[in-house]
């Protein structure tokens, strides 16, 4: 999205740096690729060893047999990219429930990972990854089924970008105290660490607000955080707005595949453990309308009255629509304004579920090159 110096003059130093931070990570987007083809170059004019030189790896390596002990001189670094896919688990799934996801949501990102071999069965890790999450209770939530038609009622709908920073260490179940070409052909292993994350969580504006009005930014993906959704930016709510750099603790496991001397890939899976629910920008409850700041937070707060999926178009349930034209209620906001709401938008109607924080999960694969695989003679003392 473009911006004109006239429109930067009203921000905040928050949406500044937000802006900063989006041009940023598109900037390593681009030198993701960079690498990756440096990489791929670099792999293909590098000479194998000799024989000579292998013969003399393979024999120092085996030299003192399972009694040789690991040193410095049999470390290595690698450098690599990763190929991602996302999936979200959160209070817009297709039902209650931790395994619950909507795998039609699956989406690819890329990365990189750097390696550095401290063990003969351990490696630390840094990698920088980015991918995407998205949700949508239209898309995902049964209306014809009891666990998830309140969810289909609902009607929220989120995406969410995600660039993480982490840091893990990682044990493979077989030991290698030789030197990398003497690595197993494939290994299993499992890792874990921490991580650090920004996200920020937008939703697509209808043509219409809660009231049937139309909304100039129609068709636009918004970021929620600043409307405080949920009353996060009145004084009346005890609910604080939430980060949009958070810390995560990414786990989980993988198998790892010599190719030849110089590239391995690998293949893993990792959880991530998160802290917070607002990864969708759900968890709590309807708020007040008075408390919230303007028509259009109001309007992406509570969705049930609209008429048709707003991203897809389709004309949602008749029946679960028809249920909620019964149930109109109006009252009296904070502020002083009458709303009429369906009950799904009324105060206090359940929105999410504060006790169940948000997750994501990240299935990957690394294409890693080993540093400085040339061999080196020892010194002729």
């Amino acid at each position: 999205m473009s911006h004109t110096y006239s429109t930067l003059i009203g921000w905040n130093k928050c949406e500044i740096i937000n802006l900063k931070l989006t041009t940023f990570f598109t900037n390593m987007k681009k030198t993701i690729w960079m690498v990756f083809v440096l990489i791929f170059v670099l792999g293909l004019s590098h000479n194998a060893l000799s024989q000579e030189e292998e013969e003399e790896v393979f024999a120092r390596a085996k030299k003192g047999s399972t009694a040789f002990k690991f040193n410095k001189e049999v470390r290595y670094a690698t450098v690599g990219l990763s190929f991602n896919s996302f999936n979200y688990f959160g209070d817009l799934a297709p039902r209650p429930g931790k395994i619950s996801t909507d795998l039609s949501f699956t989406k690819v990102g890329v990365g990189l990972v750097g390696n550095y071999r401290v063990g003969s069965r351990v490696f630390l890790r840094g990698a920088f990854t980015f991918g995407s999450l998205q949700g949508d209770d239209f898309e995902s939530a049964d209306p014809k089924e009891e666990d998830s038609s309140d969810r289909y009622a609902r009607n929220l709908q989120f995406r969410n970008r995600i660039y993480e920073l982490s840091a893990t260490a990682s044990v493979d179940l077989f030991r290698n105290r030789g030197f990398f070409v003497r690595r197993a052909p494939f290994t299993p292993y499992i890792f874990g660490g921490l991580a650090v994350f920004h996200h920020n969580p937008k939703a697509k504006v209808p043509e219409l607000d809660f009231e049937g009005k139309s909304l100039s930014n129609a068709g636009e993906w918004v970021a929620l955080q600043p409307l405080g959704t949920e009353g996060q930016n009145s004084k009346n709510s005890d609910i604080k707005p939430y980060r949009k750099i958070q810390i995560s603790v990414p786990f989980g496991f993988g198998v790892r595949a010599k190719l030849n001397h110089n590239f391995d890939l690998a293949f893993e899976v990792g959880y991530r453990l998160l802290f917070f629910d607002y990864l969708d920008d759900v968890s709590t409850a309807m708020p007040n309308y008075g408390d919230l700041d303007s028509d259009l937070a109001r309007t992406l707060s509570g969705r049930a009255a609209e008429r048709n999926a707003v991203v897809s178009g389709d004309p949602r349930d008749a029946a679960i629509l028809a249920t909620l034209d019964q149930s109109v209620t109006s009252y009296t906001g904070s502020d002083g304004r009458t709303y009429s709401v369906v009950s799904d938008n009324n105060i206090g109607a359940q929105r999410g579920d504060k006790n169940d924080n948000d997750q994501y999960i990240v299935t990957s694969i690394h294409l890693t090159y080993v540093l400085g695989s040339s061999f080196r003679r020892p010194k002729v003392r």
